[in-house]
């Protein structure tokens, strides 16, 4: 009997946790590495260091492969069409993929499927950005179609003079992306999952808070949200799904807009597991990363229920501690129900570098559970207990 052998691209923190779930489905992960030193080296004994960018490093990687997908959308579009051509079963494909790569298709595609966008133009130079902003009126946000994530290739653009001064990036990239600057409430995110014969399953909506542009936590279910928006944001991201081919995971970030339209607008695709999900490691029947591996291969998708009233993710980046591990000791004490997940990176300020997951017993103690997963995410990132909390000092433990 032989298993599936799975390749993906990139070996970021999210092909290194794929690596437990291939782990127990009894399926071989392969990973194609951007050095010996990235998140998922350590985790996966096949990681072959290569650049992506290369389309002959490709097409050796994908040699012996049932199938290869990708931890992140950056693989040139054109290479994925050679892949595809040399008969490299791709998942998901280029003709979706290229929705989560370049933000203008995005855009267009949405207002295809008539689901609900921001104002938005391509924009070819200055003049059209000034054209636009008075149009609409100002202020307008800049974006890089290609390339950008956590916030970078993203500015505001507050005024005509304000745009002159983005001469460089259009003589970086053009034409480039300009949106209205939308009035939300929160941000949402709507995680699917879809196989190429069609099968697709959802997860609930979730509330996510953003921090300088980078996902800082997230709250599943998404609460106090009206059931017909929650239903309607479901229901677009499936629709996505579906009308454009995807396979594997699909995150569809989403602002909510209470009282226009249908509730909310869509903000960004993501083909590939999430930030958005990663409470669903210990919150929800399946994960996200055994339901894209299951995806990918074209296998029946698990259940998505969620197993708490309430589930929150805290990410930590980098900060003052560089000794991750002395700091366990407190952490883990100080909230014996919390889940850390810690990426294998060296530490940088600002650097994601892990997430801790704790689930609730009811919606009501949502700040309780939001408070005791930022103070085990806070220990690790600082390396000492706060002096309000009632715990043994980081010193004590080290």
């Amino acid at each position: 009997m032989t298993f599936p052998v799975i390749g993906v691209v990139g070996g970021g923190q999210l092909a290194r946790m794929m690596a437990p779930a291939a782990t127990a489905l009894g399926f071989e992960l392969r990973v194609l590495a951007e050095g010996d030193d990235v998140s998922a080296v350590s985790a996966v004994s096949s990681s072959p260091v290569g650049d992506y960018k290369d389309l002959q490093t490709l097409l050796e990687f994908s040699q012996g492969l049932d199938v290869m997908t990708f931890d992140h959308e950056h693989v040139p579009t054109a290479h994925l069409r050679a892949l595809q051509e040399a008969g490299v079963n791709i998942q998901p494909g280029p003709d979706a993929l290229v929705h989560a790569q370049d933000k203008l298709v995005m855009r267009a595609a949405i207002d295809r499927l008539e689901l609900p966008n921001p104002e938005w133009a391509s924009v070819a130079d200055v003049a059209a950005l000034v054209a636009f902003g008075e149009a609409i009126g100002w202020p307008v946000v800049l974006k890089t179609p290609r390339g950008g994530y956590d916030g970078k290739g993203v500015r505001i653009v507050s005024s005509a003079e304000d745009a002159a001064d983005t001469v460089d990036w259009f003589e970086a990239m053009s034409p480039l992306l300009a949106e209205a600057k939308v009035e939300f409430a929160r941000e949402l995110s709507a995680l699917v999952a879809r196989t190429p014969d069609g099968e697709a399953r959802a997860w609930p909506v979730v509330h996510t808070i953003q921090v300088d542009g980078v996902c800082d936590e997230v709250i599943a279910p998404a609460l106090d949200i009206p059931v017909e928006v929650a239903a309607a944001a479901e229901d677009a991201a499936l629709r996505i799904a579906a009308e454009l081919g995807v396979t594997g995971v699909l995150a569809v970030e989403l602002f909510e807009t209470p009282g226009s339209g249908a509730g909310f607008l869509v903000n960004e695709l993501a083909m590939r597991p999430h930030n958005t999900g990663h409470w669903t490691q210990d919150g929800s029947v399946t994960s996200q990363f055994e339901q894209h591996l299951r995806a990918v291969l074209n296998l029946p998708l698990g259940a998505t229920d969620i197993l708490a009233p309430v589930v929150v993710m805290k990410n930590f980046l980098g900060g003052g501690n560089q000794d991750l591990f002395a700091a366990y000791p407190a952490a883990l004490a100080a909230e014996p129900a919390a889940k850390v997940h810690c990426y294998g990176k060296s530490v940088r300020p600002g650097r994601k570098i892990g997430h801790v997951n704790l689930a609730g017993p009811s919606t009501a103690d949502v700040d309780a559970v939001r408070h005791r997963a930022a103070m085990v995410a806070g220990i690790i990132r600082d390396g000492r207990v706060p002096a309000e909390e009632p715990a043994a000092t980081f010193e004590e433990n080290a």
